[in-house]
């Protein structure tokens, strides 16, 4: 296997287009930064346009981060104080962080061994529940035909972060539109990278205009958003404003982007699937197979360690990685990671989720930009192979 002879940087994301260079210069120069400052026409509101239209949704309403998009779905949602709020226990801290801020209560869902949502789990935690965020963690889709069914039925509306799923498609439907919310990240290591920002998407003209008034449309302001205006008038003055608004600038960095999205989805899916076929013949390493219609659009890779017989060949495993160039993540052996349930104190005691440690215990992590080379991508595979191969022999 061919491979390249330093380390791939697996951190930086792919250049901004020059028009974005051109747009911020125009930005600069006017001091145009605020997204209501222009009649019409600004930077964010053309790129909730060109969102809406590259997804096929009615709305779309940009934020400063996608758990700004998290909290304002919940509380368009209008939910009562306390509501339960069933979300995988598999995500990032920043999504219960969301359900607490919206002053409800997150309720963790168990995940198995290939990152989804355990189905019986979540069926027996949904009744009484008042929504569900579903995390699509790290681009892995839970079986949304089970668990739209079962929502559908019990009339519980469900929220969809797709932060990792951008272009990731549910036979043939785009996640983030198939619940009654979307929420998407711009954040620096997404598909799209502004450092930071989200959108969110929707159908519903009334969640729409109840996520823009709270987003911070003070005054007047929902006046420059299309349609919705006795939506608008409705709401004015009734719904507290949180003042979470995307800036014109980080739109001049995204909508350039938008484009290149096709492209990097398929060079993502290649590189992932280049990778986990070297690292699946090997006995070290099981990756987990995409569910039967699910077309993911990744950036990372995810697999499980097989045969490593405790915590510390897991960890030798890691640090042999690492001695050879390639950085992975074990999610639950990583100290005070923000992807390990126990760590997020905040919520509380919580019952233990036994078949959620044990995934995170031996699950690893590797980024995959889609900037990568082939030969970056043996390189990263070889280096793992190489580093499962000495823990395993020291342990033989």
């Amino acid at each position: 296997m061919a491979a390249s002879s330093a380390a791939p940087n697996v951190y930086d994301a792919e250049p901004i287009p020059e028009a974005a260079r051109a747009e911020i210069e125009r930005l600069l120069t006017s001091g145009d930064l605020f997204r209501y400052t222009a009649p019409d026409g600004a930077p964010v509101a053309l790129l909730e346009a060109e969102f809406a239209a590259l997804l096929g949704s009615r709305y779309a309403l940009a934020v400063s981060s996608c758990s700004a998009a998290l909290f304002l779905s919940l509380k368009a949602l209008d939910l009562p104080r306390g509501a339960r709020v069933l979300t995988p226990a598999f995500t990032f801290a920043a999504v219960p962080s969301a359900i607490v801020h919206a002053d409800c209560t997150p309720v963790l869902v168990e995940v198995g061994e290939n990152y989804r949502v355990d189905m019986a789990d979540f069926a027996a935690k949904l009744p009484g529940a008042g929504a569900v965020m579903i995390s699509h963690m790290r681009g892995h889709t839970s079986d949304m035909d089970a668990i739209m069914a079962l929502c559908n039925a019990a009339g519980i509306p469900v929220v969809e972060d797709a932060a990792h799923s951008l272009g990731t498609e549910w036979h043939g439907r785009k996640i983030g539109t198939i619940g009654k919310i979307g929420c998407f990240s711009f954040q620096s290591y997404k598909m799209i990278n502004a450092g930071e920002g989200g959108i969110l998407v929707t159908d519903d003209p009334e969640l729409a205009a109840r996520a823009v008034i709270m987003s911070g449309a003070y005054e007047h302001n929902w006046k420059k958003h299309p349609g919705l205006q006795n939506s608008y008038m409705l709401w004015q003055n009734r719904l507290p404003l949180y003042n979470m608004r995307m800036q014109n600038l980080s739109a001049a960095v995204i909508r350039p982007q938008l484009p290149e999205l096709a492209r990097r989805v398929s060079q993502g899916r290649f590189n992932h699937d280049h990778v986990a076929a070297l690292l699946n013949a090997t006995p070290f390493f099981e990756v987990p197979p995409p569910l039967p219609g699910e077309a993911r659009a990744p950036d990372s890779i995810q697999f499980n360690l097989t045969g490593f017989a405790g915590d510390a060949q897991a960890l030798a495993f890691q640090a042999a990685a690492k001695a050879r160039g390639v950085a992975v993540q074990i999610f639950g052996l990583s100290e005070d990671n923000a992807r390990a349930f126990w760590n997020w104190q905040f919520l509380g005691p919580q019952p233990d989720l036994p078949q959620t440690r044990a995934m995170l215990m031996r699950a690893c992590d590797v980024r995959l930009p889609t900037r990568l080379s082939p030969a970056d991508l043996d390189f990263i595979a070889r280096g793992l192979i190489d580093a499962a191969a000495e823990v395993q022999a020291k342990a033989a």
